[in-house]
């Protein structure tokens, strides 16, 4: 367990990457209690420094000797690395919030958004999972309608920005854009291919298109995205049988994840009730006035720490069926801010 401090030494796995610059600011925006700040990346990232309070920090290189003294460790920096490194730094006495799937469906390890389930924090063994961006955003306003009415059946459609692929995908889909405008692509009415030496992290062109794949195939012919929907949100809201079915969406914006999602509920909810439940729930804000086009967008949530959530209405095709859209800045509150989050219910014990 954490020993308490009036300050804690932090390290950032994967400092130098998009979450990892996103844990800088927002440690530094909400005053959490560092003492040493330790940032640790790659060999590529070697001689780097980054700002942090006004003062530079350079970059270590990562290493299974690198977590002495450190108290919290904010992971980002891959699946691979955090199998890897993170029982180190376990072993050394830390404790970790990991921010990659490496984890999250281990049963010793719990899987937190701490306005829906801090009190799963408790039962940790030195590593703490960080949902899934898509998975954190659902269950906020998902919490809210589930204590008026246990909900059972969720089918959500994701429409996910590119930066949620790292930096190198908001690149391609710049490079794309400037190839695309500069008609180099037009073969024909309607023909668009990636000209030969683009970059091409994406399985198909991302520029003024749509992907309806993230990640691999599974053999259910849902895709390992969907899947952490799926199953992540099951054990967050501890709701083994919970009746989930997802499609995600790659969509051509730089930064927050759109979502559409229809749910049913066990009782039937008085929609003024539901705003109300919505509207009071920590880390929701309401956008839903349609008389006045208001409603959520990825450009309001750029940057914003809350879950926008609005186009709130019965669903028509069921008698208990409720549908929303949900908007959420996927760095930050699916990614940085949560992990924060986190750790700052850790310190307060």
């Amino acid at each position: 367990m954490l020993k308490k401090k009036e300050k804690y030494n932090v390290a950032i796995m994967g400092a130098t990457g998009a979450v990892g610059t996103q844990f800088l600011w927002i440690l530094e925006e909400r005053g959490f209690p560092v003492d040493e700040l330790r940032l640790l990346a790659s060999e590529r990232s070697k001689g780097k420094k980054l700002v942090f309070k006004g003062k530079e920090i350079p970059v270590q290189v990562l290493g299974k000797d690198s977590f002495g003294d450190i108290d919290i460790v904010l992971a980002s920096a891959g699946g691979s690395r955090s199998r890897e490194f993170l029982p180190a730094a376990v072993e050394a006495g830390c404790v970790c919030v990991d921010n990659s799937s490496a984890f999250r469906m281990d049963e010793s390890v719990p899987l937190v958004v701490p306005e829906v389930n801090p009190g799963a924090i408790k039962s940790h063994r030195g590593i703490i999972a960080n949902p899934n961006c898509s998975t954190i955003q659902m269950v906020l306003p998902l919490c809210a309608v589930n204590r008026l009415s246990p909900v059972k059946r969720v089918i959500v459609s994701t429409y996910q920005s590119v930066s949620g692929a790292g930096q190198q995908n908001i690149l391609e889909m710049e490079a794309q854009v400037i190839r695309l405008s500069k008609k180099e692509t037009h073969h024909g009415i309607g023909e668009h291919t990636v000209p030969s030496g683009m970059i091409n992290r994406f399985p198909h062109q991302i520029a003024y298109n749509l992907i309806p794949q993230i990640d691999v195939f599974e053999e259910n012919r849902y895709t390992k995205e969907e899947m952490k929907m799926v199953n992540e949100t099951r054990k967050i809201m501890d709701i083994p049988g919970l009746a989930v079915s997802a499609t995600c969406v790659r969509v051509p914006v730089y930064y927050a994840h759109s979502e559409s999602v229809t749910l049913e509920t066990e009782d039937k909810i008085d929609l003024d009730e539901l705003r109300s439940a919505l509207n009071e729930f920590p880390g929701i804000r309401l956008a839903d006035d349609p008389a006045a086009m208001e409603y959520p967008m990825p450009i309001d949530a750029e940057g914003q720490d809350d879950v926008l959530v609005g186009r709130i209405r019965e669903d028509l095709s069921s008698e208990t069926g409720i549908n929303m859209w949900v908007v959420a800045d996927n760095l930050r509150k699916g990614a940085a801010l949560n992990a924060i989050q986190i750790a700052e219910e850790l310190i307060r014990g």
